[in-house]
């Protein structure tokens, strides 16, 4: 089997018709086109997949994990309707979005300490949620690795609108920011001008809607030897 080293800190491992790519550091997929591959991590790595409000976070935490069952997954969605469903219809999701915060957290931070793969959906512009899961990793011996999708603020809005769910403009803009800052660090980084801007995260993968699309799997386990 070929183990080619290619751009960006990623290594390519041909696994019959598929790849497997492991990241490492910065790994720039945006305007990569090609065959679908499979990401692989290591054994217990916590992958916060992030993006603004409707770039398809979701649907690919979704695909991931129904191809790879060892893998767990905390998404808030699931636990606002969690809360919705017990809560009195005419009540605005404003009223108890507290409580749903605390729930996630709390969700999040048992699934962390169960141990083991995990994904988790965040928006990705809270510095303090990756300091915090990369530090209760790292006291497991695991790591904490971010993919993070870049699709733009009308490609994102489109896919609120097809969902049916929208965000609160103000915490869209606010999410906005933050990945635009985050976004524009990478940038620096990738030049040679700038240290990362993540360095909690042993990779950075970055994906935009075509690769996105490429990322058919993610898989959990030691790199595949060398040959």
């Amino acid at each position: 089997m070929d183990r080619p080293t290619t751009p960006g800190g990623r290594t390519a491992v041909r696994q019959g018709a598929q790849t497997a790519m492991e990241p490492r550091g910065l790994v720039d997929l945006r305007g990569a086109a090609g065959e679908s591959f499979t990401v692989r991590y290591p054994p217990g790595a916590v992958v916060v997949v992030s993006g603004l409000p409707g770039s398809g976070k979701s649907t690919l935490l979704r695909r991931w994990s129904a191809r790879s069952r060892a893998a767990a997954t905390v998404d808030p969605r699931a636990v606002h309707e969690a809360c919705a469903a017990v809560m009195p219809a005419a009540l605005p999701y404003a009223v108890y979005r507290p409580w749903a915060r605390i729930e996630h957290f709390r969700l999040l931070r048992a699934s962390v300490r169960r141990g083991g793969p995990l994904l988790v959906h965040d928006c990705g512009s809270r510095a303090w949620m990756r300091r915090w899961l990369s530090g209760a990793a790292a006291r497991q011996g695991r790591e904490l690795h971010l993919v993070l999708l870049d699709v733009g603020a009308v490609t994102a809005l489109a896919g609120q609108r097809e969902r049916g769910r929208w965000a609160p403009r103000r915490a869209f803009a606010r999410h906005r920011r933050g990945l635009d800052r985050l976004l524009a660090a990478f940038t620096r980084h990738a030049a040679g001008a700038a240290g990362t801007p993540t360095p909690e995260a042993a990779s950075v993968l970055l994906l935009d809607r075509v690769s996105r699309e490429r990322a058919a799997a993610v898989r959990f386990g030691p790199p595949e030897p060398a040959r």
